[in-house]
This record gives C-alpha cells, structure tokens and sequence, in this order.
C-alpha cells in the first residue's frame, strides 16, 4: 500500500510541475499564479504547498522527467570503440525510444521550456552544471581522460550547445529531439566546417 501512495504522491507533484511549467511558458512566470497553477493541475493551492512550499520552487526541476541515469547508463553501455559522440547519440535515442509517447511529449515540452523560460533556466543552473560534470566524468572514463582535461570539456560544452540550440528552436515544424540528434551526428563527423 505505501507503494502505491508513493506513486500517487510523485504522480500528483509531476502532475502539478507540468502544468506549472506550462503556464510559465505561456504567460510567463511572473503573470503565474499558484492560483492558476492549481486549478490547471485541477488541484487546490494547499496540495500545490503541500507539494512544494513556494512558487518559486515550481521552477527547480530535480529530476522531474529526467532521463539522465538511463543516458548515462547507456552510453557507458556502448562499446569502446563507438566515438563518445556517436556513443551519447545512441543512449539518448534510446532512453528517449523507450519512454511512453505521453512521457517523451512531456520531456520534450520540459526541455522546450527549461531553454525558453529565462527563470527555469536560472533556477536549473546547478542541474545543468550536475549534467555537464555526470557527462564528463563518463566521457572521461571512456575515453581514459580525466574529467578536466580540456578535450573532455570541449566535448560536454559542444553537447550543451547543440542541446540548448536543438530545444531554442523548437516550433511546430522543427522536431528538437531530431535537432539534437542530428547536430550530434555532426559532432561525430567533426562538423567538417
């Protein structure tokens, strides 16, 4: 039974934290009231404090929807021989391959917005900077660098880059999962520029 109210209680708080992040990304964070927040999420503003104290703690994403472990998992799965670039490509791919559609629509409106809304971006700084140092610490196992080594950086701020390009450009006719692989396919080609 504590299982399964476990489970309710993440569900509620996801549940509430997407719709949060729906309204800053269309009225703005300021504009967002936890009002607003609650009755989206088609709860009351207590269970919205129950869940998070204050607003601005809507913004801090922990690992709301995160696929890092399953990454990282798989690209320190890939063979060692597989470029690090290519290596990350295929872990994304499928970690992102073996979510169910309503959980990738999700993730891709959470990167969508995490890279569109200035107040999530700086509420995320300390997440991103974990992702950054979890990737170049596995890129650096792979490669058999260590994590400082200035082509390791190199590697983790390109990834950063195309990431946060991918999800920018984000509209109804640009697919920003297909950005972010194909700009990581040219990663692994050394962009030829």
């Amino acid at each position: 039974m504590a299982g399964l109210r476990e489970r309710k209680k993440a569900g509620a708080r996801v549940g509430i934290q997407r719709q949060a992040l729906l309204l800053f990304g269309s009225a703005g964070y300021q504009a967002t009231t936890v009002e607003q927040v609650a009755e989206a999420a088609q709860v009351s503003p207590r269970t919205v404090f129950r869940y998070f104290p204050t607003k601005e703690s809507l913004l801090v994403l922990d690992d709301h929807l995160s696929l890092a472990t399953a990454v990282l998992r798989g690209f320190e799965d890939q063979p060692s021989e597989v470029g690090a670039a290519e290596a990350l490509r295929a872990a994304i791919r499928a970690a992102r391959d073996g979510l169910p559609n309503d959980e990738r629509a999700a993730r891709r409106e959470r990167d969508v917005l995490l890279v569109g809304v200035p107040e999530l971006w700086s509420a995320n700084t300390a997440l991103i900077r974990r992702a950054l140092d979890l990737l170049g610490a596995a890129t650096a196992r792979r490669s058999g660098r260590e994590p400082g080594d200035p082509a390791v950086r190199a590697f983790t701020g390109a990834v950063l880059g195309i990431a946060v390009q991918a999800f920018l450009d984000a509209s109804p006719g640009h697919d920003p999962d297909q950005a972010l692989d194909d700009g990581l396919r040219q990663l692994a080609r050394g962009l030829g520029l």
